[in-house]
């Protein structure tokens, strides 16, 4: 199946969305009235410096953090009820897969617990490890793996029970860059194939803009957006679309604008 590009299905809208933290020395708005609409099947970066708010807004759409106001609509319902239907996978910058089950036990994890058994997706634990091409890793250990494959495990299981939107939250930061390349091809691909929602958070311009049918740009003190740039670039990307004149431009604006951020 390919991606669903459909702007008038909406996976993700956000309304006057505003999210303040209170400790004993201060009051940090970490995101200020936050509009957005997320396609069904759109690829959607997050870009901007340290405190802009792009994790904490993964966090409102997941459900593991309240709004201080405004409104988030997944799928037109609440995010409690998308975390109920396991409508949203996540993967985090740490795999945070478990040391003593297998590469393919730690991805039949979701489906073991909390009910799990009765959300099985159109692809069994196997068939998504030899998406991300790792089939004959299926008995390794994590310890037994390198950071790349475990990036790959914890992605496989986040998509294990088939959701319809994959939060990520600088995934590949901690990877070395040719690793990092690599997997930014891999997940390009696996977005093609399943039609997922992602919402990716990234520092990297190149990644943001590489991956991203659009970047939604962020700036801090308080989180605000600065604008959201669509990406003008053909679907099929490899490395070498990164060395065309089309992404040399995006990502000289996307630095100007990071600059002003």
């Amino acid at each position: 199946m390919g991606a669903v590009h459909s702007a008038s299905a909406s996976a993700i809208q956000a309304r006057n969305v505003g999210v303040r933290f209170f400790t004993e020395r201060r009051d940090v708005t970490a995101i200020q009235s936050l509009d957005l609409d997320v396609a069904q099947g759109e690829f959607l970066t997050l870009l901007g410096p340290s405190g802009c708010g792009k994790s904490t807004f993964l966090r409102v759409v997941a459900d593991l953090q309240a709004p201080s106001r405004g409104d988030v609509a997944i799928f037109g319902g609440t995010p409690q009820a998308a975390r109920g239907r396991r409508d949203i996978g996540f993967v985090f910058q740490d795999a945070a897969l478990l040391p003593w089950r297998t590469a393919l036990q730690n991805v039949e994890l979701p489906l073991q617990v909390g009910g799990g058994a009765s959300r099985k997706g159109r692809r069994s634990p196997i068939e998504l490890l030899e998406m991300v091409g790792l089939r004959d890793r299926a008995q390794a250990y994590p310890h037994e793996l390198s950071g790349g494959q475990r990036q790959r495990v914890s992605i496989a299981r986040a998509l294990v029970s088939d959701p319809k939107i994959l939060l990520m939250d600088e995934p590949f930061g901690a990877l070395d860059e040719i690793t990092r390349d690599r997997l930014n091809e891999e997940i390009r691909r696996v977005w093609k194939e399943t039609g997922v929602t992602i919402l990716f958070v990234t520092h990297s311009i190149h990644e943001a803009a590489f991956l991203g049918e659009r970047v939604l740009m962020l700036a801090a003190n308080p989180g605000r957006v600065r604008e959201v740039v669509t990406v003008d670039l053909p679907e099929d990307r490899t490395l070498a679309t990164r060395e065309t004149p089309e992404f040399v431009a995006l990502t000289a604006r996307l630095r100007r604008l990071l600059e002003t951020c």
